[in-house]
């Protein structure tokens, strides 16, 4: 038994079962034995890979997106260059080498990362000297924001509800007769929050609600409708959630979720309506494909550009990372990408409404 296993199994016999969001509060954030304050969780001795750690082109083609759009704002300066959630600072570092030439793109460019981990910022530092941390996102200053959040929302708290006729049981965390955890159903209630959904479910159907992640996109969209900018948001999921997404992955397998908290990631799918419903008054596009969208700003000449100068298992490796960023049977489905900016322009690269 982990020693949050513990903790967690004690607070339940106490106080009594605990919600999905809470629990996962605990499993990832807990400062002596969270998942993300303890270790850095990526790469193959890790327990996943994320999309800029799989090819240098992903960060690229977001940098030139990210610049295209400061562009076409006409130019801002200063503005925050920002990130969610940066893991090793890959991604950022690459935002910035692809957009070197860019003239007048660096001088304006304030570097920062909301980022919770303090081993993971360490790393950021090395990797983007000067970047500034923040514990959150309202602390961005209040310049126009150019943000990339890439598999930044799946990790944030979720509740889930099982709905029982127009009304939802929530799906809590608690302790069976012999101590383990395990999952429950509190007691059927109407739910306000959830009205809109009593038309596309049906009996016994699961949903989500993420309080977190709504409130994150209410401050981008309010923001961005204010100062200017946009925000790319990057992450497996749906327009809406539907079913038990929720996991746990170690050792890039998945794993039980309740078999030993803090020593895995949890995450669930994203509902990116629910994003774009709170990031109002900013306007929204549709939830596009990763796939689709990397296409649609030059994936595949890139990849051939830099196919040109490689040979043997090299080679092979680029080609096994453009196929893992772009095909459907991949990332390139699985994975969406919806961008907010402000309202009364056209959507930026990529996207179409």
């Amino acid at each position: 038994m982990t020693p949050l296993k513990t903790l967690i199994s004690r607070q339940i016999a106490a106080t009594g079962p605990i919600s999905i969001a809470d629990y996962m509060t605990l499993c990832l954030l807990h400062p002596e034995h969270g998942y993300y304050p303890t270790r850095d969780p990526l790469g193959v001795s890790g327990d996943f890979i994320t999309a800029p750690e799989i090819s240098q082109m992903f960060g690229e083609l977001i940098g030139l997106a990210l610049a295209q759009s400061w562009l076409d704002q006409g130019a801002p300066a200063p503005f925050a260059l920002a990130e969610l959630g940066p893991g090793r600072g890959t991604l950022m570092a690459d935002i910035l080498r692809a957009t070197s030439k860019i003239p007048g793109f660096h001088a304006a460019a304030r570097p920062h990362m909301v980022e919770a981990s303090p081993a993971l910022r360490a790393l950021q530092a090395k990797a983007v000297p000067g970047v500034t941390h923040h514990d959150h996102i309202d602390t961005l200053p209040e310049l126009p924001l150019f943000l990339v959040a890439n598999e930044f929302f799946d990790a944030l708290p979720l509740r889930q509800f099982l709905r029982n006729g127009d009304q939802w049981r929530e799906r809590l965390v608690g302790l069976d007769e012999g101590g383990a955890l395990c999952f429950g159903l509190a007691a059927p209630l109407p739910l306000r929050a959830l009205d809109h959904r009593l038309a596309d479910t049906t009996e016994g159907d699961m949903v989500t609600l993420s309080p977190a992640s709504e409130a994150m996109a209410e401050t981008l969209g309010t923001r961005i409708a204010t100062h200017g900018g946009v925000a790319l948001l990057i992450d497996y999921g749906d327009w809406q959630s539907a079913g038990d997404t929720f996991q746990a992955v170690k050792s890039h397998a998945k794993t039980d979720p309740l078999e030993a908290p803090g020593t895995a990631d949890l995450t669930a799918h994203v509902e990116f309506a629910s994003l774009a419903r709170a990031a109002a008054p900013a306007a929204h596009s549709r939830a596009t494909p990763q796939g689709v969208f990397l296409e649609r700003l030059g994936i595949t000449a890139r990849a051939q550009a830099l196919a040109s100068g490689l040979t043997g298992a090299a080679l092979d490796a680029h080609i096994a990372a453009h196929r893992r960023l772009t095909h459907p049977e991949e990332m390139g489905t699985l994975f969406k990408v919806m961008v907010l900016y402000p309202a009364g322009t056209a959507p930026p690269a990529g996207f179409d409404l």
